[in-house]
């Protein structure tokens, strides 16, 4: 009986892997340890998560709440919701077990900001309205640096 050409033959040796002109592997373009090596989505999360951690120090109640954040909006809004929405406040479902929680949409946020201050400002302003709604504060309170 005759080997089956299809699979690999145990005994030939290993098949050599490297790159097509014999130089090795590239090494990468930035060291880990520069900004730039993050994603858009990891640095708008560290931008979401340094604002609530703010917003933490001047309302201790914010700690109470879950923060998300999601590329885009589902396609159903709410009868209330008019225009682009850029988050969303749940309230707290005691019977499911939720707490409340803030949905921020990444891309309908960044596509609107024109620069990396102007994105900060707009994450800032859309959580301190999202905040307000869930603990009946003022978002001007919770905006002020």
């Amino acid at each position: 009986m005759s080997p089956d050409p299809l699979l690999p033959d145990p005994m030939a040796p290993p098949a050599r892997r490297r790159d097509r002109h014999g130089r090795g592997l590239r090494a990468p373009l930035l060291p880990h340890t520069v900004p730039a090596w993050r994603t858009r989505r990891e640095q708008f999360d560290r931008l979401v998560m340094g604002h609530v951690d703010r917003m933490a120090v001047i309302c201790p109640a914010v700690e109470t709440i879950e923060f998300a954040v999601e590329e885009v909006p589902p396609s159903d809004p709410a009868p209330w919701e008019r225009g682009v929405v850029l988050g969303r406040a749940f309230d707290a479902e005691p019977r499911a077990g939720l707490a409340p929680r803030v949905v921020v949409y990444r891309r309908v946020i960044a596509s609107r900001a024109s620069s990396a201050s102007e994105l900060s400002s707009m994450i800032r302003t859309v959580l301190a309205q999202q905040v307000a709604s869930l603990l009946g504060v003022s978002a001007e309170d919770l905006e002020r640096d």
